[in-house]
């Protein structure tokens, strides 16, 4: 067993908060284990002054940890499971998603509450373009402005009066510590989460047998075969931050169900499906979906953003 291990993280709260969380379920499942944090700035961090949409969605908050450890620099990466592409470099490998913590998307609203309470004309601050279609499908009189920073950033940034409501993944604000800014909660029929929300994701070299089995213990079964139906299905629409699409996939009894949307930039045309399976057919099922609501119109508003699928 390694005696010292180095991991890798972004320097923000959130960032911080699940590195120390990993670290901390190591060294009471290792007693005596040796755990240096690297903190690393990345591509999406340093760019807060533009749309996620402008500097390209996959890999920018992931590339530099990935490049340092890689070269030996570090030995895991803890990411949010929905910060990272579908695809991982050659010699890398996702070896644990810890078990899900609320994929919901919060409101933190102080004067309003709820969007329902929201006034015609309302300005409403989300980073997400996946938010911004859904939320524009019920609520087409809202303004939405884009929202970038670290958490306690963007809530600054609404009591400051930037906006009248801002949405947030509701697993951030928890984790913080910021449970009690969360005024409404929105419910999936209405938004569809992105992939992988509340889950985190340890990355290690694909090489590192010995650290790979240390790190087992953090896998949680159900989560993964969730998380491996949404990301069938985003790998199969090859979606990123720039792509205004949602998918979730709970256990159902037996098996699981997979829910997803793709939708225009201004929420005008909304392509949703759900698909019920057993547990062997996870990642089927999210390529199955994929395939149903791209034929339905999902593909042609994929096109109108300027994506190239390549249809496998």
């Amino acid at each position: 067993m390694k005696n010292d291990i180095i991991v890798g993280t972004r320097s923000s709260k959130l960032a911080l908060w699940q590195a120390d969380y990993v670290i901390r379920r190591l060294q009471e499942q290792y007693p005596g284990l040796r755990v240096k944090k690297c903190l690393m700035t990345t591509k999406g961090d340093k760019i807060l002054d533009a749309p996620l949409a402008k500097i390209g969605g996959k890999g920018l908050f992931t590339k530099e940890l990935e490049t340092e450890m890689l070269a030996g620099g570090i030995d895991i990466a803890v990411h949010s499971l929905k910060d990272m592409p579908t695809e991982v470099p050659d010699g890398l490998v996702i070896t644990a998603i810890t078990k899900r913590f609320d994929p919901g998307d919060a409101v933190v609203s102080p004067k309003y509450r709820t969007l329902a309470a929201l006034p015609p004309g309302a300005r409403v601050g989300t980073s997400s373009l996946r938010r911004r279609a859904q939320l524009l499908a019920v609520r087409p009189d809202l303004v939405i402005g884009d929202l970038r920073g670290n958490v306690n950033t963007r809530l600054q940034k609404l009591d400051d009066g930037a906006y009248d409501a801002i949405i947030l993944a509701s697993a951030g604000l928890r984790r913080l510590g910021f449970a009690d800014r969360i005024t409404d909660v929105l419910p999936t029929a209405m938004c569809l989460p992105a992939v992988g929300q509340g889950a985190l994701a340890i990355e290690t070299r694909e090489d590192d047998a010995e650290l790979r089995a240390m790190l087992a213990f953090l896998q949680d079964e159900d989560t993964v075969r969730c998380a491996g139906a949404e990301r069938a299905f985003l790998r199969r629409v090859e979606g990123g931050c720039q792509v205004p699409v949602g998918v979730y996939a709970a256990p159902d009894g037996t098996g699981l169900t997979v829910e997803a949307v793709i939708a225009s930039l201004d929420g005008r045309r909304l392509y949703r499906g759900r698909l019920s399976g057993a547990w062997t057919e996870a990642e089927a099922m999210g390529c199955r979906l994929a395939d149903q609501l791209l034929a339905d119109g999902g593909l042609a508003v994929m096109h109108e953003l300027g994506l190239l699928l390549e249809r496998k």
